[in-house]
């Protein structure tokens, strides 16, 4: 195999990713790219699809990403591994198959499949929420979505039998970096140290432009930061890596945009992937050149004899009113749509409610629209009718007469599907982890020999106690500190870190003064919940994970922010006590 390090590039985050993706990823030499098209609310669009057409279930956006740009896939040269098989891999392996003869072209397909538990669910035993431990059997859902999360043994399986393209089911988001990076440099099953290596660049390059200046706390530092590039990971046969971008993409790659895409959304310092338990205590982070980071210092040891599997069920239906109202004496005017909004939906049988308050008017407001607060109603019922135009929207809308001075409405989401998700553990036993090639060839996949039970995250790292840096002012956290923030279903995950170039004395005073406490403070919603922190020294980093802050996950809490995307820039919002020296 190649002793040179592999360049693998990522061409789509999510199902919606842009269009011109692909190509993009193209742009300059690379030997794979990778797409991630799959979270965990969209299993659940696929399956209305598929229910509708049964030869659908797959990410469409993909094939016409893919439609755009296989000339160019044939020109370089390149290996395409993609999640976005999503319930359909085999239809999509065929969709691609046609979409390359279309083109007079002689590429080799290969799907995946294993994944797909939906069947079998009777036949598990008592399957337990992840985070709840309530049973399935306990919660009122029939799922009609169950998928495993596979490792990337079948992908690297795919391609050494000659595949140029393999189209995946649910696999992780780094198993698509993983068995490319494995299959290149012919790592064995147990290879953990280098496995765990590729995971951690895998989980940078996965949400595409988040490692390039997008969703970065200082992006007005970022050059070309409305035409951001997707990162590229060469990863090396000792597991260490770079991040990178081709030449002509915008965007940058520096510590920092890659520090908020190693907080994003990781458990804390043990990351679990199907293929490798990853430890990221001593992850460390270097500059090597201008838009090049490597990636050092992760290790790794068996992983568990478990995967996750994502269940998704019918959730009933949801409807949204945003009320506005503007000037004097707002929360009197809450008040009044309070008692309304109970009045209303008193007879009615809901299953949530809420009442969110969005942004504050500003003092002496220069025009009507600073002065204005949205006051967002968010309900949920597992009958259809409870929510409809009827019974929920026209009552709402019928306020304009007896309601506060200058409210005016507007019905922003009528009945809209909501999806209940199910986090649970699955034995990998379980599995039939197969590769499928274009002459219906079934071949099982490897089983990593070696598993060791989980015993969770190590305990919540103390603070230190503050340094004394003098006189202090206060200001905004997000003057000293860079911050990003992600979903796990129901928990929150927040990193804050001291960015580059930064006073030395910063790192000390933010791991001193991030306590749990001083959390709990900053974020009211964290007051009643459990909160694990814990510090990443090498990467000058707090980070917490917040448990239940979003309720039962994305696709069902109602919340205006659904996936806590903007916990961090609330944080960073929030005044405390800062030293003079450090600003």
């Amino acid at each position: 195999m190649p002793e040179r390090a592999v360049r693998i590039a990522n061409c789509a985050g999510w199902l919606w990713d842009r269009f011109s993706g692909l190509r993009d990823a193209l742009a300059g030499p690379v030997d794979v790219v990778s797409g991630d098209y799959l979270a965990e609310p969209t299993l659940r669009q696929l399956a209305l699809e598929r229910a509708g057409d049964p030869s659908l279930g797959y990410a469409r956006s993909f094939l016409a990403q893919f439609t755009d740009a296989v000339d160019l896939l044939a020109e370089r040269g390149a290996r395409l591994v993609v999640d976005a098989g999503g319930l359909n891999p085999a239809g999509l392996a065929d969709e691609v198959r046609r979409v390359i003869a279309d083109a007079g072209l002689e590429l080799t397909v290969a799907h995946v499949e294993g994944d797909d538990l939906s069947a079998r669910l009777e036949h598990l035993g008592a399957l337990e929420h992840l985070d709840t431990g309530v049973p399935l059997a306990a919660s009122g859902l029939a799922p009609t979505t169950a998928n495993a999360y596979l490792g990337g043994w079948g992908i690297a399986a795919a391609l050494a039998g000659g595949a140029d393209v393999v189209v995946c089911p649910r696999v992780t988001d780094a198993s698509l970096t993983v068995g490319a990076a494995a299959w290149w440099h012919g790592w064995g099953l147990e290879d953990w140290d280098r496995l765990a290596g590729a995971v951690a660049a895998a989980h940078v390059i996965e949400c595409g432009p988040q490692a390039t200046g997008g969703n970065f706390s200082g992006f007005t530092t970022v050059p070309r930061v409305d035409d951001l590039g997707y990162p590229i990971a060469e990863v090396a046969a000792n597991g260490t890596a770079v991040i990178t971008k081709h030449e002509v993409a915008g965007g940058t790659v520096t510590t920092d945009t890659v520090t908020a895409q190693l907080l994003y959304e990781i458990q804390g310092p043990t990351y679990l992937n199907p293929d490798v338990t990853v430890h990221l205590d001593d992850v460390a982070l270097t500059q090597v050149a201008p838009d090049r980071v490597e990636i050092t210092g992760v290790t790794g040891s068996p992983p568990p004899p478990t995967t996750k599997l994502a269940m998704t069920a019918p959730g009933g239906y949801e409807t949204s009113v945003a009320f506005y109202a503007t000037g004097l004496d707002l929360d009197a005017k809450v008040a009044l749509l309070r008692t309304h909004v109970d009045r209303i939906t008193a007879g009615l049988d809901l299953s949530l409610l809420r009442i969110d308050r969005l942004g504050v008017p500003v003092d002496d407001p220069p025009d009507q629209w600073a002065a204005a607060q949205q006051i967002l109603v968010t309900a949920q019922s597992r009958t259809k009718s409870q929510v409809d135009a009827q019974h929920f929207v026209a009552p709402m809308t019928g306020l304009f007469l007896p309601g506060y001075p200058g409210l005016y409405v507007t019905p922003l989401k009528v009945c809209a599907p909501v999806v209940e998700y199910w986090p649970a553990l699955v034995g990998v036993d379980e599995l039939d982890h197969v590769v499928v090639t274009a002459d219906g060839t079934r071949t099982p996949v490897a089983e990593t020999p070696q598993r060791a039970p989980f015993a969770g995250q190590r305990p919540s790292d103390p603070a230190p106690d503050p340094p004394d840096l003098g006189p202090t002012r206060r200001v905004p956290l997000g003057l000293v500190a860079h911050g990003r923030c992600g979903d796990k279903g129901g928990n929150s995950n927040v990193g804050l870190w001291i960015g580059a170039g930064a006073d030395e004395r910063a790192w000390p005073w933010l791991a001193a003064t991030l306590t749990t406490a001083r959390l709990r403070a900053l974020f009211p919603d964290a007051a009643d919940v459990a909160v694990e922190r814990h510090v990443f020294p090498t990467l000058r980093a707090v980070h917490f994970v917040v448990h239940d802050v979003l309720g039962k996950g994305a696709s069902s809490n109602g919340r205006p922010d659904i996936a806590g995307k903007a916990v961090a820039e609330f944080l960073r919002a929030r005044h405390l006590e800062v030293p003079e020296c450090l600003l």
